[in-house]
C-alpha cells in the first residue's frame, strides 16, 4: 500500500480500505464499464422483438445500431478530453445519467425516429464515456507496476457485461417483453450513479497517494514525479507518426469484426440457423466468460511480451473464428466459435493502449487513444450496416463473416508493421514495462 504524504482532511480516501485505494477506483471503473457494455450491446437482443412489434426491417434496426456504434466511438476523444480536464468521477457519473435517461425513455418508444434518437444518439454518446478510454485513463493514472494486468482486467468488463446482461435480457424479453428488459437496464445504470459519486477519485494525488509502483513523492510533492507524468504529446504530433495510423487501421478492423459484425449480428444469425433465442444468447455468455480469461491474460502477457506481436496473434485467432462461423449450423458449432472468438474478443484493447501509452505518454493517452477508438467504432458502424445489407440481399451472413476473417488477417499485418518510438519522456524504468 502506498503511504500518504502530507495528507490533510481534504486529501484522504473517501472509503477506508486496508489496501491501495487505486483498486477501489479500478473496481468502480470495472462496474461502470460492465453496465455500460450491457446497455450498449442490448440492441442485439431487441432486434427480433422490435421487428415483430413495429415491423421495422433488419437493415433499419441495424442502421440505428450503426449510429450507436459510431457515436460511441466519436465520444471517445471527447470523453478523453473530458477525463483529462474534469476527471473520471464526473465523466462516469454524467455518462451513467445520460444512459439512464436514454434507456428509461425507450419504454415509451413508438416511432422509428425515436429508436434512432434514443438507442442511436443518446445511449451511444452516454456509453462512450464508459468505453476503453476510461480504462486507459484509470490504469495509467493509478498504476505504474501491474499496469498491464489492470488494463486487461478493466477491458474484460465489456465482455463480462455482455456475459451477464445478454442472456438475462433475453430471458426477461421472452417472459416479460422487451420493455421489461429496458427497465432492467435502467435499474442497473441508476444504481451505479451514487457509488461513483461517493467513492470514485480521479488521481492518486487527490488523496495524498502516488501511483502504485511509482517512486514516492517527496515532502514537496514533486521529486518523485517522472517527466512523463506531466508531459503531453499534442494530437497534431501523434498524427504525423506511423504508429498512430497503424493502430487506427488495426482498430478499424477490430471494431468491424467485433461490435459491428459479431456483436450486432451473431444472435440474429444463430436464430436464422434455427438455434433458439435463449440458447443463442447463452453462446454470448460463453464468449464473455472466455473473454474474461483472454482479456485478463492479454494484459498480463504484454507486461512481458512485445505488445505488437501479441496484438497480431490476437487478430490471427479472430480470423480463424470468423472463417468457422459460416459453417455453424447448431449449438455445438456455435459453442466452438464462441470459445475461439471469446478468447480474443476484447484482447486487442490492452496491447493497443500499451503501445499508445508508451509512444505518446500517459498524460496524452486519453485524447490520443480516444481518436484511435473513433476508428474502432467507425469500423463497427460500417460493418453493422454492411452486414445487415448482406443479410437482406443474400438471405444469410456468410459473405460478411468471410470478409471479416480476411480483414482480421490484414490487421495482423498492420500490427506487425508498427515501429514506434516514445514521443514523450519515458516512464520510470520498471520490470513490467510493455515492450513495443
Amino acid at each position: 500500500m502506498q503511504t500518504p504524504v502530507g495528507a490533510t482532511a481534504k486529501a484522504r480516501p473517501p472509503l477506508s480500505v486496508p489496501f491501495f485505494y487505486g483498486w477501489v477506483a479500478v473496481a468502480l471503473s470495472f462496474l461502470t464499464t460492465l453496465v455500460g457494455a450491457g446497455v450498449r450491446s442490448a440492441p442485439t437482443v431487441f432486434i427480433h422483438p422490435l421487428e415483430m412489434e413495429f415491423g421495422w426491417s433488419r437493415a433499419e434496426i441495424a442502421f440505428a445500431v450503426s449510429i450507436n456504434l459510431f457515436l460511441y466511438g466519436l465520444a471517445g476523444p471527447l470523453s478523453g478530453w473530458l477525463l483529462d480536464r474534469f476527471g473520471s468521477r464526473r465523466v462516469m457519473a454524467a455518462s451513467l445519467a445520460l444512459m439512464a435517461v436514454g434507456v428509461g425513455l425507450t419504454t415509451l418508444m413508438r416511432e422509428y425516429w425515436q429508436l434512432l434518437v434514443l438507442w442511436g444518439v443518446v445511449i451511444g454518446l452516454g456509453a462512450g464515456g464508459t468505453a476503453s478510454v476510461l480504462s486507459a485513463t484509470v490504469a495509467n493514472r493509478w498504476f505504474v507496476a501491474r499496469r498491464g494486468v489492470v488494463l486487461g482486467f478493466l477491458n474484460s468488463a465489456g465482455s463480462t457485461g455482455q456475459l451477464i446482461f445478454l442472456p438475462l435480457l433475453m430471458t426477461v424479453i421472452v417472459t416479460a417483453g422487451w420493455r421489461g428488459g429496458s427497465l432492467l437496464l435502467f435499474t442497473a445504470v441508476f444504481l451505479m450513479i451514487p457509488l461513483v459519486a461517493l467513492w470514485m477519485r480521479d488521481d492518486p494525488a487527490d488523496i495524498g497517494l502516488t501511483p502504485y509502483g511509482a517512486a514516492p513523492l517527496s515532502a514537496s510533492g514533486g521529486a518523485g514525479a517522472s517527466a512523463a507524468d506531466t508531459a503531453r504529446v499534442p494530437l497534431s504530433a501523434a498524427l504525423k507518426t506511423s504508429t498512430f495510423w497503424l493502430l487506427a487501421g488495426s482498430y478499424f478492423v477490430c471494431g468491424a469484426t467485433a461490435n459491428g459484425l459479431v456483436g450486432t449480428h451473431l444472435i440474429p444469425h444463430a436464430i436464422d440457423r434455427g438455434i433458439p433465442a435463449i440458447t443463442a444468447a447463452a453462446s454470448v455468455g460463453v464468449m464473455g466468460g472466455l473473454n474474461f480469461v483472454g482479456t485478463t491474460l492479454s494484459g498480463w502477457v504484454i507486461d512481458y511480451v512485445p505488445a505488437k506481436k501479441w496484438l497480431a496473434l490476437v487478430f490471427v485467432l479472430r480470423a480463424v473464428s470468423l472463417f468457422i462461423l459460416p459453417f455453424v449450423t447448431d449449438f455445438s458449432g456455435l459453442f466452438i466459435f464462441a470459445a475461439i472468438y471469446g478468447l480474443d474478443w476484447f484482447a486487442t484493447v490492452a496491447p493497443t493502449i500499451a503501445i499508445a501509452s508508451d509512444t505518446f505518454g500517459k498524460r496524452s493517452v486519453g485524447i490520443i487513444y480516444g481518436w484511435i477508438f473513433v476508428f474502432h467504432q467507425t469500423g463497427g458502424a460500417l460493418a453493422a450496416t454492411a452486414a445487415g445489407a448482406v443479410r437482406v440481399s443474400f438471405g444469410e451472413y456468410h459473405y460478411a463473416f468471410i470478409a471479416g476473417g480476411i480483414m482480421a488477417l490484414i490487421a495482423a499485418g498492420l500490427a506487425l508493421s508498427i515501429r514506434s518510438r516514445p514521443l514523450a519522456p519515458p516512464l520510470a524504468a520498471r520490470p513490467d514495462a510493455a515492450r513495443v
